[in-house]
């Protein structure tokens, strides 16, 4: 039999099933790869918002990810919401010494009303501890400017932030377009190459959930054996079409449709 390839998510809950592991996770199952989660925190939130929030203890969180390795094991790794320097701290120190490969950092910081997600010493910690275990780092333009600290108002301000935090020691470098006017152009950046992966921009509010399904679509092919620019380009389409598939499920933005090549309608 062919063996089963494997990714983990070590990322908060969304109960509203449209973001967090349970995006991640549909993602991997949409993909052919198994997926496992080590979850960070507990979120009580819908279409609408997010009403409470409950942190896990970063020993909860390590004993989660060595429970999954020692016995399951990953072919790719990637990280969501991690809440606090303690968290992060712990899973770069899991990842590290666990030797896990292929990782994958999506750095949610920064909230849709621009309110930074995280304390700033968390922000230190990602750039230090996290980034540079970094296979690949997929932050939108407000976290891509947390991270470099300046300003991104035009492609050579992105290209420049690209290479900032290609620095920080990650292999390569996705700032995602979503928040720039036009088609929907993301920069991938592998410390040699710049290349814009452009897709036409979908008019739709079904697009909760789009930056965990990315990164958790890059893990996916990463897992399967792609290279990095590869997994990046199809996890790019992957998105593309999820969106454009979108149904709505609430009152507020609902979330892509993980399993648009599964269902009939």
């Amino acid at each position: 039999m062919k063996r089963v390839r494997k990714a983990l998510t070590i990322a908060g809950s969304d109960s509203g099933a449209g973001a967090g592991i349970q995006a991640d996770l549909k993602t991997f199952a949409a993909l052919d790869v198994y997926g496992t989660s080590a979850v960070t925190a507990i979120t009580a939130q819908n279409t609408v918002g997010v009403t409470q929030v409950f942190e896990l203890s970063p020993t909860l969180v390590a004993a989660q990810i060595d429970a999954i390795i020692d016995d399951i094991g990953a072919d790719a790794v990637k990280t969501g919401m991690l809440a606090n320097a303690a968290i992060i701290d712990i899973v770069a120190q899991r990842i590290g010494h666990l030797r896990l490969k292929n990782l994958v950092v999506d750095p949610v910081m920064v909230a849709t009303s621009g309110d930074l997600l995280i304390k700033r010493n968390a922000v230190a910690a990602l750039r230090t501890r996290l980034i540079p275990l970094a296979t690949v780092v997929t932050p939108n333009i407000p976290e891509a400017e947390e991270l470099s600290g300046m300003p991104l108002r035009n492609a050579p301000d992105i290209e420049e932030a690209a290479r900032q935090i290609a620095a920080m020691g990650a292999r390569a470098v996705v700032i995602k377009g979503g928040h720039l006017k036009g088609p929907a152009v993301d920069l991938f950046f592998d410390g040699k190459k710049m290349r814009a992966l452009s897709a036409p921009r979908i008019r739709t509010n079904n697009t909760h959930g789009t930056g965990c399904t990315f990164s958790a679509a890059i893990a996916a092919y990463l897992a399967r054996g792609e290279s990095i620019e590869n997994a990046v380009s199809c996890a790019k389409k992957y998105i593309t079409a999820a969106i454009r598939a979108g149904f709505t499920v609430g009152k507020g933005h609902s979330p892509v449709h993980h399993f648009y090549r599964l269902w009939k309608n």
